[in-house]
């Protein structure tokens, strides 16, 4: 029987879901939108679809974000990740993005990033490698869809992660 050892890192980087548009409040403090509500519980079964329920999550600071990421837990059946808030990815950079995934510890297998773009699909973008799925790099690269999260094979420790060094495996826009 292989052993958790034998199982890449998986990094799943989650745009927010559809939150309400832009008014007079500043926009961290925008909320998710019902159509944003409705999307989450789409991703949770996703993810626990395709075996990606999480062991950390890191989430922005914005209420959207942990609106998505509260609901997307609901929807996991019970799980319980240590769940990190960062006012850090608000307004992170790529580089910013990745330091923060370079000081996950190695016991954790899978990373779910609560954030935004786009940030988020350039931190995919930087990060595919050679052997990632073609079809997967094209979509990051034109931006992700609210509610949309995208799936990375790490082989190497979290302290490690450069530029190319991951597969991109799959690009996932939960409908239903």
């Amino acid at each position: 029987m292989p052993s958790a050892t034998d199982h890449p890192r998986r990094l799943v980087l989650l745009r927010h879901a559809k939150a309400e548009p832009g008014g007079r409040e500043a926009d961290a403090l925008r909320s998710l939108a019902l159509a944003g509500r409705r999307q989450c519980l789409r991703v949770g079964g996703a993810l626990i679809e395709r075996d990606l329920v999480p062991d950390l999550v890191l989430c922005s600071a914005a209420v959207r974000t942990r609106q998505t990421w509260d609901l997307v837990r609901g929807a996991l059946g019970g799980a319980e990740p240590v769940v990190e808030i960062s006012d850090l990815l608000y307004e992170a950079g790529v580089a910013e993005m990745v330091g923060q995934v370079r000081g996950i510890g190695d016991g954790v297998r899978t990373v779910l990033v609560v954030g935004h773009e786009p940030t988020v699909s350039a931190v995919a973008a930087t990060l595919a490698g050679a052997h990632s799925d073609k079809s997967a790099v094209a979509h990051v690269r034109a931006g992700m869809s609210t509610g949309t999260f995208c799936v990375l094979d790490v082989a190497g420790p979290w302290s490690e992660l450069e530029r190319g060094a991951a597969r991109l495996r799959a690009v996932v826009a939960p409908t239903g």
